[in-house]
């Protein structure tokens, strides 16, 4: 019998992939119905699991009323009630949010509200972005042009601009060859010095992940860290964009990252868990600081989408912030990824291959090296990291890829990252897959080993 071949274009364009039937909490079931921990939330996305009634019962309600409407003609009740949300859970400090689809157009439409808010205030040189490398701010030309990800950048480099320029905190491979505990924050500092070469009067703002995901493997930094990045922004008068699409609400055991250092971005981008997967949503979020000079002067953003603020979206990623709070689902990220990374701890102990285990809360990465002592990266560190994510799959486990490595490259790195609604069996399930994962990757070791 002749298989009729697929017009879908995926990841490999013509790969084979499993049909998925349904989903259930922390797992996911395909046609054959193999049960597959979710390991990844997916891309770090689905913050709540799959197939919450709660959630699908929001749907249901607002397509019953409007699914669209265009914002420019309406607003409507879900929109108005998410800004909202927003603004609670920021505290009152992030008081307008622009909605758009995508990670990818929150940071790109933060970069945008930057450099209007410069203009709006007659600074026109004001428009230079200064970003880290080891950072993903996503695949359209501004957030890649923000991107320090040398693998994302390279077929359209002439494309991009030549935003990154500081390092990243990666305290495991140290780009000063310092210890963290008495490096004296070099890599925050270098931000001055980046600012003052570009010039203050040419910087709009700085971007950064307050940890780095699918570019470094969940980096976390060390104390002190951003604060000194907000003193540097704040000295030189530079806004700083906190791109928290994949840490913002509750990924890491806090509402959003930021609020592990105390820090108030000028700026969030948000996206991912903001809807936990159930629909496309994505924001910027901004402060009264930021929105002033357009409400003095222009009254309008020059950024939007088709489906910006749609009405749909926006009702069920209120149903899921709401869901969130009042299972206490943050307090459980914490406090379930305290006890994931004990587990994950000792199973570094049986398999010399884990080098690192880093991130925060419930967004945790795993770096595989050679040899521990010398943290030497493997031979080749791509195809490691694919066989591993395959093993896992094969296993019933879903994992997400990272890069790694000296200044990024050649590395081998995944991101564990389950609901943040995850039980300690569960977890416990996880772990059992994940170790039998690891034992049967160790059959392969010699492959990568350079001798």
């Amino acid at each position: 019998m002749t298989s009729i071949r697929s017009s879908l274009i995926k990841p490999v364009i013509d790969g084979v992939y499993p049909m998925v039937s349904h989903g259930k909490g922390v797992y996911l079931y395909d046609k054959e119905n193999k049960e597959y921990l979710d390991a990844s939330s997916g891309a770090v996305t689905a913050n709540i699991g799959h197939g919450v009634q709660e959630i699908i019962s929001a749907m249901s309600k607002q397509a019953n009323q409007v699914s669209f409407v265009y914002r420019s003609q309406f607003t409507s009740e879900a929109a108005e009630s998410l800004a909202a949300k927003i603004k609670e859970l920021s505290n009152g400090k992030l008081t307008w949010s622009f909605f758009v689809n995508s990670g990818s157009e929150a940071t790109e439409t933060a970069l945008k509200i930057a450099i209007q808010h410069w203009q709006e205030k007659g600074k026109y040189n004001k428009n230079r972005i200064i970003t880290r490398w080891m950072s993903y701010h996503g695949i359209t030309l501004g957030a890649l042009s923000m991107s320090g990800h040398p693998q994302r950048r390279e077929r359209f480099v002439p494309l991009l601009e030549g935003y990154p320029a500081v390092s990243p905190p990666y305290c495991y491979r140290c780009p000063y060859q310092l210890e963290s505990t008495s490096c004296g924050l070099a890599c925050a500092n270098e931000l001055e010095s980046a600012i003052r070469r570009v010039g203050p009067d040419n910087v709009a703002a700085f971007v950064a992940e307050p940890v780095i995901g699918a570019a470094g493997a969940a980096i976390s930094s060390p104390p002190g860290y951003f604060s000194k990045l907000k003193s540097i922004c704040e000295k030189y008068d530079v806004l700083f964009i906190a791109d928290e699409v994949m840490t913002g609400f509750g990924r890491t055991g806090k509402m959003f990252a930021c609020d592990h250092w105390g820090i108030v971005p000028d700026i969030m981008a948000l996206g991912k868990g903001m809807s936990g997967g159930y629909t496309p949503i994505a924001a910027a979020a901004v402060t009264d600081r930021v929105i002033e000079p357009m409400l003095q002067g222009s009254k309008t953003i020059m950024a939007g989408h088709t489906f910006s603020a749609n009405p749909q979206s926006c009702a069920v990623s209120l149903a899921v912030l709401e869901y969130i709070q009042r299972n206490s689902a943050v307090d459980n990220a914490a406090i379930a990824g305290k006890y994931l990374r004990e587990q994950l701890l000792t199973l570094q102990k049986r398999f010399p291959f884990i080098g690192d285990i880093r991130g925060e809360g419930l967004l945790l990465g795993l770096e595989f090296v050679q040899e521990r002592d010398t943290r030497r990266p493997f031979n080749d560190g791509q195809a490691a990291t694919n066989l591993i994510i395959q093993m896992a799959a094969d296993n019933g486990l879903l994992v997400y890829p990272a890069s790694a490595g000296p200044d990024g490259v050649g590395g081998s790195a995944i991101i564990i990252s389950p609901p943040i609604t995850i039980n300690t069996k569960e977890i416990d399930d996880l772990l059992h897959r994940l170790e039998q994962t690891l034992t049967a990757f160790t059959k392969h070791l010699s492959s990568f080993m350079s001798h």
